[in-house]
């Protein structure tokens, strides 16, 4: 019999719908038939604006192996909710890896190195993410004005 995986934390990305939903689904519905234990949330991203205590759990859980999207962004969730997880921590990217591949990966032994991610980081555009510095400012480096930045509501002005 071989060794059990790591510990796995999938993320559906529920909210931003930036991840293929086929690959989430398959990566998600191989997770289930395999029969290996797993944590599933809806989604990562509105965890780290709430500052879900589960995160700090997450963060503090040896060798968890995280399925969601780009690994920069994870750490940045993490670390925004005040929850920074490990060094070298493994994320893997469904927004860039194929599926197949990906549950095969995710499958091996715990302590066996992770292979390198394809595209692991979000190709430098050049424009700020949310969350890092210049975000809200437009890429020109002029100072964000009404005319230049995007409208936005709180979910307290909706209800209003």
């Amino acid at each position: 019999m071989s060794a059990a995986p790591a510990p796995i934390l999938y993320c559906h990305c529920a909210y931003a719908k930036i991840v293929p939903a086929a690959t989430k689904q398959e990566v998600l519905e191989r997770l289930v038939r395999s029969g290996v234990p797993f944590e599933a949330v809806p989604d990562l991203c509105e965890m780290s604006a709430r500052k879900d205590p589960a995160l700090a759990r997450h963060a503090e859980t040896e060798g968890l192996r995280t399925v969601a999207c780009y690994p920069r962004a994870v750490r940045w969730l993490y670390h925004a909710a005040g929850s920074p997880r490990e060094e070298g921590a493994e994320v893997r990217n469904m927004r860039v890896e194929d599926a197949g591949e990906l549950f095969e990966v995710l499958m091996r032994p715990a302590g066996e190195p992770a292979p390198p991610t394809p595209d692991a980081e979000e190709p430098d555009s050049g424009e700020a993410k949310v969350g890092e510095a210049g975000a809200g400012e437009p890429v020109s480096g002029q100072p964000a004005t009404p005319e230049t930045t995007p409208a936005t509501t709180t979910q307290e002005e909706e209800t209003r």
